[in-house]
């Protein structure tokens, strides 16, 4: 009898200390139907990676290969803006991350970032839009160590400050230390400048021990963060001033054993949700619109390896995931990045390596 009840405690405990696995959701709440339409705008694209919906009522996006275009989404029609020759591909390498000013009309910025050279490094370009094209490049940050996997590479203008998530760059050396910009989130002022107000002086970080967060999206106050896990723990996280996400000691929750000691002497933060077998999560936006009422207070993330879109409803309060939902699973493949028009409409774009598409989702 004695054997048999440690075996159920050895049990019970197993599953209450396993936060989440395959069935990841299993805390949370079933979503609505959300009942979409759905409709290719441009295709033929060779591996868009960042969209951004413009004050111009125009979607701007980059192709990893080099080119920065805009697309008419009424026509269709993608205007190209600059190709940059400088940008070397490399596996997960390219032309990744942009960002626009969010005054344009007065400050025509447009941030990106790439990788380039051998060695293999990625830098923060300021270019500057006049006459429908782009120039007068201003390196804001460089020497962001790079590979062919694992680079991070989102960008994000928040509070005045750009944002930029780096990868370990397979080095799972550099995310603890930090000396290193690799496994990070950064974040410096608009002219490349570091904030004063930054955890430690005259250094971009702002949190440590991030893999390679490939979504960032501000919501209300918050940031959070899309980031691939090894062969585990892929994580939505809310990015906090100089906390710690464990990478590479911790995967996911500090629930395995010989974590808790690191996750109180670290500060590491717990992510809000978790997906093993992993599903590779990338870009992120906030939904907030009345246009589609289900989705509203939800993250919407574009999904490569599980090949879908997710809806993640947000709480009141913003800090818990109450719900998750999956649409178009296994219909344009591999998807990237994602992005809202002022009207409540969604756009993504695949991230399949032949005939890429950029998809409009309205009611």
């Amino acid at each position: 009898m004695k054997a048999i009840l440690l075996c159920l405690f050895v049990v019970v405990f197993a599953t209450s200390c396993k936060k989440n696995s395959d069935d990841s959701n299993e805390e949370t709440e079933p979503l609505p139907d959300v009942e979409l339409k759905s409709r290719v705008v441009t295709s033929g694209l060779n591996l868009p990676w960042e969209m951004v919906y413009g004050p111009d009522n125009f979607i701007w996006f980059t192709e990893k290969s080099g080119k920065i275009n805009r697309l008419n989404p009424a026509t269709g029609q993608v205007s190209p803006l600059l190709t940059i020759a400088e940008v070397r591909v490399n596996g997960e390498g390219g032309l990744l991350g942009m960002a626009l000013h969010p005054e344009f009309s007065t400050n025509p910025y447009v941030y990106v970032v790439y990788d380039y050279g051998n060695p293999y490094k990625a830098k923060v370009v300021r270019y500057t839009y006049a006459s429908g094209g782009l120039s007068s490049p201003l390196v804001l940050i460089d020497q962001i160590p790079a590979s062919s996997i694992h680079n991070g590479s989102r960008l994000l203008i928040s509070g005045g400050k750009l944002f930029i998530s780096t990868g370990d760059a397979s080095d799972t050396n550099q995310p603890q230390n930090t000396a290193s910009v690799s496994g990070k989130i950064l974040r410096i002022n608009l002219d490349g400048s570091i904030p004063t107000d930054n955890p430690i002086a005259n250094n971009p970080l702002w949190s440590l021990g991030n893999r390679n967060a490939q979504g960032l999206v501000q919501v209300g106050t918050k940031i959070f963060s899309s980031e691939h896990g090894p062969d585990s723990d892929d994580e939505i996280n809310i990015i906090e001033k100089g906390r710690n996400y464990g990478w590479p000691n911790i995967k996911g929750f500090c629930d395995e054993a010989g974590e808790q000691s690191f996750c109180s002497a670290n500060n590491v933060v717990p992510p809000l949700i978790n997906w093993t077998p992993t599903i590779a999560p990338s870009g992120l936006a906030y939904y907030n619109s009345d246009y589609i009422p289900q989705f509203k207070n939800s993250l919407l993330l574009a999904v490569l390896k599980g090949t879908k879109l997710m809806q993640l409803k947000l709480d009141d309060a913003q800090t818990k995931i109450t719900g998750t939902k999956d649409f178009y699973v296994n219909t344009y493949g591999r998807l990237r990045a994602i992005c809202q028009s002022p009207e409540g409409k969604i756009y993504f774009c695949t991230s399949n390596g032949s005939d890429d598409k950029i998809v409009e989702l309205s009611k």
